[in-house]
């Protein structure tokens, strides 16, 4: 979900607006010489080029006129509505590469910690573990270029490892234990990118998965999810949409298809200039009578909100967590000849009820992605019953099930935010990135002894965050100008040591070792599987 960064353009766009009031104001001066200028009112779209060409020849200063134009696009679209927008060239490649669902590179996940490059793991079969590039390596050059002790970011690593497939890129590494410095000659290559994040067994026939975003690969990754499940026995299956920004609409419409009946509606788009639109389920499904639940948040829009839509519109699961973001706006991408492309609302997404998903955008962009806070503050985070909903906005689905519009899909069981080991000292250690770096260097300093688990099922039953680990890294927050609040400390405690070995699991085994660990402590995960016991 492409959120607009309306503040940063603010300048540019009251700038523009100046240029032209201080041209109109201007013809009332009868010493003007503006009054040269003809403009032909009897086509009201040749006034920007007129203006736009007016600052380019007279301005005081120079303009940079493509970017002139470029910031005119952007506050003219951003006055229709939250969702349409202007995309330069690079933005564009950039936003695709997820949705895509690869990107060209050399195939590692790393971090950037105490000012040096450390790889977390070379992603299998990817071009950097063919090289010889191992999980724990610090990367200390770049093509004969000092990486380490630079300040060097996250974007400016990215710059100098991706790169177009069959390109070379040579990186000299620390590895423990190595008393010098190891060279790699790494061949670019294509890099998936995965939207499936992890699939398990959660309960005894239940099995879990969660997807991130729905990209061109998503389909195919949640089949192939889905057989390994069934084949160990899956018989219920929980679906995880929370913080699913969304994608392509075509995806979650077949992933929504495995899950109904021949001919039952999944969504319909509806606009001014674009007739209704349906889209309806084959007789391909391969889940179609099985216990399903979908979890959502605030997190979950626009192609997240279609397929929870549909299930819960055709009384085909349960929709647990907290209402979901309320992106129903349809976007038309179309491109320009320099690559850059603008993003055009074309209609909105109606689930099979009738119901509109988009929440309302009336006050304008700051208050619209301020709504999510104000959900905070007026308690519907906390108590399902702090929203109110009109008696015009619920619908009934064909068993009789009461469904609420007005923006975004309501779940049918709420939970509750969870605030359980919150404290100032937790949110400041997080919002510094003390927990991470401290787990990173950790799992760093005991790769050997963690991967004598084996497995993350060996690591998550046996593994304890003792009380010297838990002090050592109290001691490494104070180094990092944290306070040792002992209050605080204490009550946050439990829920420290769960991220810590959450984030331990991660550097060793990615995301299978960490999302079973994090989901000990997680509520509405907790819910689902009670929920497939009953």
């Amino acid at each position: 979900m492409n959120r607009p960064k309306f503040y940063v353009y603010l300048p540019l766009v009251f700038a523009l607006i100046l240029i032209i009031g201080i041209f109109v104001g201007s013809s009332f001066n009868p010493h003007s010489s503006l009054g040269t200028i003809s403009i032909n009112n009897n086509n009201k779209y040749t006034k920007i080029e007129e203006i736009l060409h007016y600052i380019q020849q007279e301005y005081v200063d120079t303009v940079n006129n493509e970017t002139l134009v470029e910031k005119t696009i952007v506050a003219m679209l951003q006055n229709l509505d939250p969702h349409s927008s202007y995309i330069t060239a690079d933005e564009l490649l950039s936003n695709n590469e997820p949705l895509k669902g690869n990107f060209e590179g050399v195939g590692i996940e790393f971090n950037t910690v105490e000012d040096t490059i450390h790889v977390i793991s070379a992603i299998a079969g990817g071009p950097a573990e063919g090289a010889g590039v191992q999980a724990g390596d610090k990367i200390i050059k770049v093509n004969g270029k000092n990486v380490a002790g630079i300040k060097i970011t996250n974007k400016d690593v990215m710059e100098k490892l991706k790169g177009k497939g069959k390109t070379k890129v040579k990186v000299s590494v620390m590895r423990r234990g190595a008393s010098q410095l190891l060279d790699f000659t790494i061949t670019r290559g294509t890099i998936p990118i995965h939207s499936i994040d992890v699939a398990y067994i959660v309960s005894p026939q239940t099995g879990y998965i969660k997807i991130s975003r729905f990209a061109a690969t998503t389909y195919d990754e949640y089949i192939d999810a889905f057989v390994k499940l069934k084949k160990k026995g899956m018989r219920k299956l929980i679906v995880d949409l929370r913080g699913n920004g969304g994608g392509y609409l075509n995806t979650a419409v077949d992933i929504a298809d495995e899950f109904l009946s021949e001919g039952k509606e999944i969504v319909y788009t509806q606009g001014k200039a674009r007739p209704r639109k349906g889209y309806k389920a084959t007789r391909k499904g391969s889940f179609e009578t099985g216990k399903l639940i979908v979890l959502i948040d605030d997190g979950a829009a626009s192609a997240s909100e279609i397929l929870a839509g549909a299930i819960q519109d055709n009384d085909r699961g349960i929709i647990v967590g907290r209402r979901s973001f309320g992106k129903g706006l349809v976007q038309e991408q179309s491109e320009f000849t320099d690559g850059s492309a603008i993003r055009l609302t074309i209609a909105r997404y109606y689930t099979p009820t009738g119901r509109c998903i988009q929440k309302s955008y009336s006050d304008g962009l700051q208050a619209y992605y301020n709504e999510e806070y104000k959900r905070y503050q007026s308690g519907e985070l906390e108590h399902a019953d702090s929203m109110k909903v009109a008696d015009s906005l619920k619908f009934k689905t064909p068993e009789g099930k009461v469904v609420y519009g007005g923006g975004g899909i309501t779940p049918d069981v709420f939970v509750p935010l969870d605030t359980v080991g919150h404290s100032p000292y937790l949110n400041e250690v997080i919002y510094k990135g003390l927990v991470n770096d401290f787990a990173f260097s950790y799992a760093d300093k005991e790769r050997k002894k963690l991967k004598e688990f084996r497995s993350p099922q060996n690591f998550i039953v046996s593994f304890v965050i003792t009380t010297s680990v838990f002090n050592e890294f109290v001691s490494f927050a104070k180094k990092n100008k944290i306070s040792a609040n002992a209050k605080q400390i204490k009550i946050s405690e439990g829920t420290l040591k769960i991220q810590l070995k959450a984030l331990i699991a991660r550097n060793i085994w990615n995301n299978e070792g960490y999302y079973p660990v994090i989901q000990s402590r997680d509520n509405v995960l907790k819910k689902a599987v009670e929920l497939m016991r009953k």
